[in-house]
């Protein structure tokens, strides 16, 4: 197990967990978010290659739209 910082609170994660495993653990679409892993933005492409460890930092933000 692992411990990260996401948006602010610690949350408790399997080893070799990516971004997009995160994605899809809170049910997030990847094409309505931002991601920020350690103070750098992640590109799309890269969800599934960028694997978190303990003491990581992430930041998701959604898009929603409106008018």
């Amino acid at each position: 197990m692992a411990k990260i910082q996401l948006n602010g609170k610690k949350v408790s994660i399997k080893s070799n967990y990516s971004i997009f495993d995160l994605l899809k653990r809170y049910n997030l679409s990847n094409k309505k978010v931002a991601i920020e892993h350690n103070g750098i933005i992640v590109a799309r492409i890269n969800y599934k290659k960028k694997f978190l460890k303990s003491n990581d930092k992430v930041e998701i933000v959604t898009f929603i739209g409106g008018g």
